[in-house]
């Protein structure tokens, strides 16, 4: 008989993703090994990312969730998979770990012990936050019991927290046909989205019935004989039948960094083959922080992509030292549908790369998700950040009705490959009318990051308004039809076709003042830009046009854009 290649027993602590990936390839390495997985609830392998859906009846039986049980672990793959354990506590000298289980307290020795607690789900110090209308939506059972409770007849629901799960939840409850109130104390729904984005998003959510509170916490929560009652700190009151907890996660593991295990701000530290600071022991998983892929801040992603992955790896290292492939972090790509909208992001922020002191530029674009001319073109924003100096990919997002997932998969291969936004040009993407375009928006966006890393295009954003609006003239070049919904106030209209015979008029507006270029996404004001350069204007481009505009303006764009037959500037004569 072959010697085992692996310790005699290896327990691991936590299922779900990371917890059960490492088991399943362990077992797939090597037959002898004792594997042991000591699961706290009652499901050790249960579709977390599948509880929304569930609660708004898209999955319509609640065994669809359960993707494995401890009798089907055990009998396809031999392992021995204890739900309701309970690890209290590590002795990493002893190599044991404390449980506690319905019987009582017992200790347990491993030669291998994988760490997969996971997240909880944080929980304000708010009066009145133990009201059982109160849950969260990280378990089967809290699934469960919000469908429960639609099911007995729920009418109004409170959502706290507007990220990924609060957004799946508020859309699930709404396709319900439940009175939604969705509450965000940042100044954006789905803050990983950049702002221009999210606006969209927040639109959606209204189309959907959903009544937001942005910019403002919840207070307390008055319990109620027949409701609740959520306070916000404006002082408004939303009665609620039932309550969503989804203000953010926090790594689980308490017992873990008692017993000496390093942890930066609770999460555990790992290397690049997940083993912890203690010897014989690995982490994976929501509990862990990584070094971010782009930024190299360590932190924990709480993705269930990256754990799966890294649960396998932690078994190659453990069974195969010396040879596994390292852990690679992660770029921490997500997507999260909300009504008709498609909304997804890959690698840094702004606030990631602000915070960090990093020198990028950015792209905005608003490309249709296929070729125009065929039916059901509709546009895909899209956001593309690039590192200054040397043109490396370092973010992007997109929202849309369509094409969104395609485009995201593609950007975070590139920023996986260490590719520049020039590289986006070449590459070589699949294209027939219904899926594409013959440029890619992909490719369209490796087009101009390579025009502005090349200065054959400089762009103004947003965020420059007022001071644009103070110190330039802003120069309008889309049609008169599209002018008369919205123009910003001083804006010298000039259809960009008629702008080489006009250009008289711009040098008397501008009047020795830099020119400012928009139209309604960036293209034409792209090809006015290099007419006013080459006659010596100081001439920039809107980066997104007004599309970008208006949703980075928010509520302020009803009171800033004039809706009327023409710019301010041509009333009072400057043409």
């Amino acid at each position: 008989m072959p010697q085992s290649l692996s310790p005699h027993r290896i327990v691991i602590v936590g299922g779900v993703a990371g917890g059960m990936s490492c088991a399943a390839r362990a077992r797939r390495l090597d037959e002898s090994a004792e594997i042991i997985v000591l699961e706290r609830g009652p499901h050790v392998s249960f579709a977390n990312c599948g509880l929304p859906y569930y609660v708004g009846g898209e999955i319509v039986e609640a065994d669809k969730l359960l993707v494995q049980t401890p009798a089907s672990l055990r009998a396809a793959l031999n392992l021995d998979v204890r739900t309701g354990h309970d690890v209290t506590a590590v002795d990493t000298a002893a190599q044991t770990v404390t449980v506690m289980t319905a019987d009582g307290v017992e200790e347990i020795r491993y030669d291998a012990l994988v760490l997969s607690p996971g997240g909880q789900a944080v929980r304000p110090p708010l009066p009145g936050l133990d009201s059982p209308r109160v849950r969260t939506l990280r378990t089967v059972d809290d699934a469960l019991a919000l469908r429960d409770r639609v099911d007995s007849g729920a009418r109004r629901a409170v959502v706290l927290g507007a990220g990924f799960i609060g957004l799946e939840a508020a859309e699930a409850l709404a396709a319900r046909g439940l009175a939604v109130s969705l509450v965000e104390l940042a100044d954006h729904v789905l803050p990983p989205l950049e702002r221009e984005l999210a606006t969209l998003v927040a639109d959606e959510l209204a189309a959907l019935g959903v009544d937001l509170h942005i910019g403002v916490g919840a207070s307390a929560v008055e319990q109620g004989a027949e409701h609740d009652a959520v306070v916000l700190a404006d002082g408004a009151r939303i009665d609620a039948d039932l309550i969503v907890l989804s203000v953010g996660v926090r790594p689980d593991t308490g017992p873990f960094e008692a017993a000496g295990i390093v942890c930066d701000r609770g999460a555990i530290v790992v290397d690049e083959h997940g083993r912890t600071s203690a010897p014989r022991v690995w982490a994976v998983g929501d509990a862990t922080a990584t070094l971010d892929a782009v930024t190299g801040v360590r932190r924990p992603i709480a993705l269930a992509g990256p754990a799966n992955r890294a649960g396998r790896l932690i078994a190659d290292d453990i069974l195969r030292p010396g040879s596994a492939r390292a852990v690679p972090s992660s770029v921490g790509t997500a997507i999260v549908r909300v009504g008709g909208l498609t909304a997804a992001l890959t690698g840094a922020n702004r606030a990631a790369l602000d915070a960090e002191g990093t020198r990028y530029r950015t792209l905005h674009l608003h490309p249709n998700q296929h070729a125009g001319y065929f039916p059901g073109a509709v546009q895909l924003h899209l956001i593309v950040h690039f590192r200054e100096n040397d043109g490396r990919l370092l973010g992007a997002q997109a929202v849309g009705e369509d094409g969104v997932d395609k485009r995201i998969d593609v950007l975070a291969t590139a920023i996986r490959s260490s590719l520049t936004v020039d590289d986006l040009m070449d590459l070589d993407l699949a294209y027939s009318p219904p899926y594409g375009a013959a440029k890619d928006p992909v490719n369209l966006a490796g087009m101009l990051g390579e025009n502005v890393r090349t200065g054959q295009l400089r762009l103004w954003y947003a965020d420059d308004l007022d001071e644009v609006l103070a110190s330039a003239l802003v120069l309008d070049v889309r049609s008169a039809d599209e002018v008369a919904t919205g123009h910003l106030p001083g804006a010298l209209h000039i259809p960009h076709t008629e702008l080489r015979a006009r250009l008289a008029e711009v040098t008397d507006a501008a009047d020795g003042r830099p020119v400012r270029v928009m139209c309604a996404s960036g293209v034409r004001s792209a090809i006015a830009y290099r007419v006013l350069v080459q006659v010596g204007f100081d001439a920039a481009s809107l980066s997104g046009g007004i599309l970008t505009l208006r949703a980075a303006l928010g509520p302020r764009a009803a009171d800033l854009l004039r809706v009327g037959s023409e710019p301010v500037a041509r009333e009072e004569g400057v043409r």
